[in-house]
Order: C-alpha cells, then sequence, then structure tokens
C-alpha cells in the first residue's frame, strides 16, 4: 500500500469500535485501486466528527453532500459483504496489531 493510503487507513481508526471497523474495511477493500478524487473524498469524510458519521453509518443520516453520501454508501455495502482478507501488507504498511482476519469480527 502506498504512503497516502497507508495515512489514510490510519485516519480510519476512530474513537469508536464500530467506526473503526467500517471505515478500516472499505479502506482495505478500496483505497488499493482508488483513484485521486476517491481518496480525497474519504479525507473529506474523515474530517468529519465521530457523531455524525456515526449518525451516517449507524444512524440513519445522510450526509448533505451527494457525492458524500455516494460514499456512505459504498462504505456501507463493502462493510456488509462477506469477510475476506485483505489484500496482502495493507496493515503492516500501518503498523497495525491486530490481525487481518480480525477486521469485523467480535
Amino acid at each position: 500500500m502506498d504512503p497516502q493510503a497507508g495515512a489514510l487507513l490510519w485516519r480510519c481508526r476512530r474513537g469508536m469500535k464500530e467506526l473503526d471497523v467500517l471505515l478500516e474495511r472499505y479502506a482495505a477493500a478500496a483505497l488499493p485501486q482508488a483513484d485521486a478524487a476517491e481518496r480525497r473524498l474519504l479525507a473529506r469524510l474523515l474530517e468529519c466528527s465521530d457523531p455524525d458519521l456515526a449518525g451516517y453509518f449507524l444512524g440513519g443520516q445522510t450526509p448533505p453532500e451527494p457525492q458524500m453520501a455516494a460514499l456512505v454508501r459504498r462504505i456501507a455495502a463493502v462493510s456488509s459483504a462477506p469477510l475476506r482478507e485483505p489484500p496482502a501488507g495493507v496493515y503492516s504498511a500501518v503498523g497495525s496489531p491486530r490481525k487481518p482476519s480480525m477486521i469485523g469480527r467480535p
């Protein structure tokens, strides 16, 4: 994973485990092939507060901006897909102590 993608993956770690799981799972799946526009949009989403993000992902709220709302739907779709191992090197690039197989599991 390139340094920019690794930095975005690191920023996916939030104050709520539920958000961590949703955002990290999307980042691991999408960032390796994401274009610059998708990465900028994710960076903007990550600027939102945890309560706002929780409202978008867990509370049924919709971001006011259509592009952001579409990204929230993509993240939710990836997170509801069956678990699979992330690409090799995704977690070693950011020094995560978690094993990839633990993502999305209690």
